[in-house]
């Protein structure tokens, strides 16, 4: 029996076949790259080592092309004409800016295109006369290259300049043997600047001394009910110090010791305590904003600190005194003091006989001034 042929089958096939071409043919030219292209000329005046047709043309990173075409120029041997064909519609204007990248670790060149001011008008160009565009002077130089002429300009700077550099390093090494000679002096001058700027070991903390209060006065004839106000005590420059000056002749103070305020708002501190233990006035304080008080106390201090004499130091404390009525008129006036020896002239036994020449004389201001108020 004759068989018979598929033909409906092998039809089917053929038609099949057909269409799958012009399906192709309808990919690659719409999706795989065969679309509408234009067509530019990229003008390199250096080396553009490595570049090929068919390498890749990129606009601000994203490929938009490749080179169709590299030429020679016959009139200028450095220059080097590339023609790419882009998708249609890139953005190139007049002022796009060309050069070569390399990609990868073998440093595969490709052509960059960087996008110019939006404002700029656009780069017309066509199959029959396609636009030029320059590409930058240093496109093309690879690191390998670029750190080839730096070494060249850095052995043409060493060239010219060797006198001065052979005559700097004999100085450098004239220097360091003078150096070497003077150690010890550098090292002096170094410790003295340390000592200048505040450097080195730190100081060990000053002792801090204090004064007491005397409170063993008479009883009061009578319940006190007078307000007195005690302002700080005046005195000169070398006074308001916290040092306890043991040669005033010299300013020389005991080392690593203080008093623990400066001398004259320790005074009005003890001098306001010693008043408050009498119980002769009905309250002393401070000046402050909004207190009216009946009598204000002003002390000048005069001497407070450790003088030479022929028995031995002694402590030498002195002070006037003036009693203000509530209007201001001075109604008392008086200059208290105290010498007492000092069993030495260091710091604890300067603290001692001044703490007890204070005293003395505190005592009798506190007499004093609350017989007159």
């Amino acid at each position: 029996m004759e068989t018979r042929a598929p033909f409906a089958l092998i039809g089917l096939f053929v038609l099949a076949a057909v269409g799958a071409v012009f399906g192709f043919v309808y990919w690659l030219h719409n999706t795989g790259g065969l679309g509408e292209r234009t067509v530019y000329r990229i003008r390199f005046e250096n080396n553009v080592a490595g570049l090929l047709t068919g390498a890749a043309v990129l606009f601000n990173g994203i490929r938009v092309g490749e080179v169709t075409e590299l030429q020679l120029s016959p009139d200028n041997p450095r220059e080097v004409t590339a023609a790419v064909a882009v998708v249609a519609g890139t953005p190139v204007r007049a002022d796009t800016r060309a050069g070569l990248e390399f990609q990868g670790l073998t440093g595969v060149p490709v052509i960059s295109l960087l996008g110019g001011d939006a404002a700029a008008a656009p780069l017309l160009s066509s199959k029959t006369q396609p636009a030029v565009l320059v590409a930058d002077p240093a496109a093309g130089q690879s690191m390998t290259e670029a750190a080839r002429q730096a070494l060249r300009k850095l052995d043409a700077l060493l060239a010219d300049n060797s006198d001065s550099l052979h005559s700097a390093i004999a100085n450098l090494d004239t220097f360091s043997a003078a150096l070497a000679r003077n150690s010890d002096r550098v090292d002096g001058i170094l410790t003295g600047l340390e000592h200048m700027s505040g450097g080195g070991a730190a100081k060990a903390t000053p002792v801090s001394y204090g004064l007491t209060a005397p409170g063993t006065f008479p009883p009061p004839l009578k319940a006190a009910k007078t307000q007195l106000v005690i302002p700080e005590p005046t005195a000169l420059v070398t006074l308001d110090t916290q040092r306890i000056v043991v040669d005033p002749t010299t300013g020389e103070a005991a080392e690593n010791a203080q008093w623990s305020d400066t001398i004259p708002r320790l005074i009005q501190e003890k001098i306001i305590e010693s008043f408050e233990k009498s119980n002769y006035v009905g309250a002393v304080a401070r000046p402050m904003e909004g207190l009216a008080a009946d009598f204000q106390l002003l002390i000048d201090l005069r001497s407070f600190q450790i003088t030479s004499a022929p028995a031995g130091p002694t402590a030498h404390v002195a002070f006037a005194a003036k009693v203000l009525g509530e209007s201001g008129r001075i109604i008392g006036s008086r200059t208290f003091g105290a010498v007492v020896p000092a069993k030495d002239v260091s710091a604890a036994g300067a603290a001692a006989a001044l703490d007890e020449a204070f005293g003395k004389a505190v005592t009798g201001l506190v007499t004093w001034t609350s017989g007159i108020i």
